[in-house]
């Protein structure tokens, strides 16, 4: 399996990856998702970091402590795009282990295949949120749609592929009922998925 996830997956169940995950997780209803991304690390408080960029534009602060969310971990941002004119999606990948332990002769070697025109597959358990502020309390008020994706597999593929600025393949296996969105919403992935990446227009 291993072997075979270092090479682009044809379809979400190429080679029986969903079955030889499946066996790890709870038994729930998943949506498999082949996704392609572009994967950009990014480190809490420093620039492109959304808990203290997106998140405090609609949210504020923290009250308490005045201070941004903090995510506690580096995480990479891979994709946005609108959903309509009042919300927007964000796509984000949550390693399990911090990159500072990744072997860094692995991470060297996916990042020589990704020279060569290798796009390996990574594998992930998702979820998705639809999260909007109570009314009246932000200026810039909309929905946020959080598409997180927990890797499973692939901690030095998604390294590599933001060292070298090239695509990796994600299969995600998006928990469904398990996020803060309802089953329409999940439904309207893969379309939204489809479409051009865009960032939200500046509505201040």
């Amino acid at each position: 399996m291993q072997e075979r996830l270092t090479r682009a997956l044809d379809d979400p169940d190429d080679g029986g990856v969903i079955d030889a995950f499946g066996t790890l997780l709870a038994q729930r209803e998943y949506l498999p998702l082949l996704l392609s991304v572009e994967p950009r690390l990014v480190a809490p408080g420093t620039e492109g970091d959304y808990f203290s960029g997106e998140q405090v534009t609609t949210w504020g602060v923290d009250q308490f402590w005045g201070l941004p969310e903090y995510p506690h971990t580096p995480y990479y941002r891979t994709f946005e795009t609108a959903v309509d004119a009042d919300a927007h999606l964000y796509e984000f990948v949550v390693p399990m282990v911090p990159p500072t332990w990744n072997d860094r002769e692995r991470v060297e070697e996916y990042v020589t295949l990704m020279g060569q025109g290798t796009v390996p597959t990574a594998v992930a358990i998702s979820t998705l949120d639809v999260c909007e502020p109570a009314a009246g309390m932000p200026i810039d008020h909309y929905q946020h749609w959080g598409l997180t994706h927990f890797l499973l597999d692939g901690h030095h593929k998604l390294e590599a592929a933001a060292t070298a600025g090239q695509p990796v393949h994600l299969l995600s296996l998006l928990a469904l009922g398990e996020g803060l969105a309802g089953a329409e919403d999940c439904a309207r992935l893969p379309t939204l998925r489809a479409r051009p990446r865009s960032a939200r227009a500046d509505r201040a």
